[in-house]
């Protein structure tokens, strides 16, 4: 069993940072696409980044384009979520998910691609 546990949301002022972290237990993520997801009050969860299987690539929403970074360190089975420049509209609870299947990338922005999540973590950005 996939146990995703995400950890580092808080709140935080508008332009400030955080680091969300994701590590998995009962799996090695190196051969799954990982990904983050947002979901506001009264919004349905969105994409927000993933990283490649491969490692090489990753993927971003347009709205954190330029702002968030995803990376991974699979020695520690760990994903982060870097999220600079915030802004009152990145609050939310965000989750982090591994893909269903090892080796793809296929429909890395749907959550229907993503077999496990974490309990989520709140960030709040403060105008």
């Amino acid at each position: 069993q996939v146990q995703l546990v995400e950890s580092g949301g808080g709140l935080v002022q508008a332009g400030g940072s955080l680091r969300l972290s994701c590590t998995a237990s009962g799996r090695t993520v190196s051969s799954y696409l990982m990904g983050w997801f947002r979901q506001a009050p009264g919004k349905e969860r969105e994409f927000v980044a993933a990283s490649s299987w491969s490692r090489s690539l990753t993927y971003y929403a347009d709205s954190v384009k330029g702002r968030f970074t995803i990376s991974r360190d699979n020695a520690k089975n760990t994903v982060y979520l870097q999220m600079n420049s915030l802004k009152p509209e990145d609050t939310a609870v965000y989750y982090c998910a591994a893909a269903a299947h090892a080796y793809t990338d296929s429909g890395y922005s749907s959550s229907n691609s993503y077999g496990y999540w974490g309990q989520g973590t709140q960030v709040t950005v403060s105008s």
